[in-house]
C-alpha cells in the first residue's frame, strides 16, 4: 500500500523508533510500511499511525 508515512515521521522528527513507542507497532513494522513491504496492514495499525500524527488515515496512506 503506497504512503506517505516516512515523509510525516520525518517531518516531524520522529525516528522509526519514536513512532513505534507512540503507536505500540514494532519498528521493524514501520520500516516494511515506509518500504511499501508490510502487505498485512490492517485498519486498526492505520488508525493508530494517523492517530499521532492528528490526521485522517487517507492523508497519510492512500486507501
Amino acid at each position: 500500500m503506497n504512503n506517505r508515512l516516512k515523509e510525516y515521521r520525518e517531518s516531524r522528527g520522529m525516528t522509526q523508533e519514536d513512532l513505534a513507542e507512540k503507536t505500540g507497532i514494532s519498528r521493524a513494522t514501520i520500516s516494511r510500511i515506509e518500504n511499501n513491504r508490510e502487505v498485512n496492514l490492517t485498519m486498526k495499525t492505520i488508525a493508530k499511525i494517523a492517530s499521532v500524527f492528528g490526521v485522517e488515515p487517507s492523508i497519510i496512506f492512500m486507501l
